[in-house]
């Protein structure tokens, strides 16, 4: 076990399966993170993953501004349909900013600003988040080989910078809506986010995936 994390689990039945509940916290940071796994992960084969930033807004009051609480639906979904694999619930808000923060931002937005020019505006950087504790965290679980359910290449370097071999994307790709089309644009134009420009559903997300994953150069 990673001397910076201290743990706990149990078992957790959820409408998407019987899942193993696991907490952690960063002994650094005074964070507490969470990960739901299922079935047993493999120590050699890659492990269907996905890293969830904790989104109150979406995750929660189901915001209709972004796509966090479908994409975190859609992959508790995979995963059961996978029977097997784990979802990281990292405690970065606003993508590291902080719920007030991520408020302070969303009312710029409202005049007009769009998600990265408003952290700019707060003198916050557009991205502050650190996928080493989620590389700790799989490790710990005895994950070091990965299918990354992302969208986000940026968590793909953060997880292989940390010693995680990812060795395939799955795309991530929940419905576009009046509301968060904006949004969606600009990950995909100011932050390299891989987003297509159609329209996709959340069936078609999980029936599609395995035909549009691409393999990753592990350079």
């Amino acid at each position: 076990m990673n001397s910076f994390l201290e743990s706990a689990n149990c078992s957790l039945t959820t409408e998407y399966g019987n899942f193993t509940l696991h907490g952690f916290r960063d002994k650094r940071s005074g964070l507490e993170h969470a990960a739901l796994s299922l079935g047993e992960l493999s120590t050699t084969k890659p492990v269907l993953t996905r890293l969830h930033s904790e989104c109150l807004t979406g995750d929660v009051f189901h915001s209709l501004h972004c796509d966090c609480g479908e994409q975190l639906q859609a992959a508790l979904e995979l995963i059961e349909a996978e029977g097997c694999g784990v979802l990281l619930y990292l405690r970065q808000e606003g993508r590291g900013i902080g719920l007030l923060n991520k408020i302070r931002a969303y009312k710029l937005q409202q005049k007009g600003a769009d998600t990265v020019d408003a952290n700019r505006m707060l003198g916050l950087p557009d991205d502050a988040r650190d996928y080493g504790v989620a590389a700790e965290m799989l490790a710990s679980l005895g994950v070091t080989n990965v299918r990354l359910m992302t969208n986000n290449p940026a968590k793909i370097k953060g997880l292989m910078e940390h010693g995680i071999r990812v060795e395939e994307r799955m795309p991530l790709e929940v419905a576009r809506q009046a509301r968060n089309a904006a949004y969606l644009d600009t990950k995909a134009a100011r932050m390299g986010h891989l987003v297509a420009s159609v329209e996709v559903t959340s069936t078609q997300s999980a029936t599609s995936s395995n035909s549009t994953t691409d393999l990753l150069d592990p350079r």
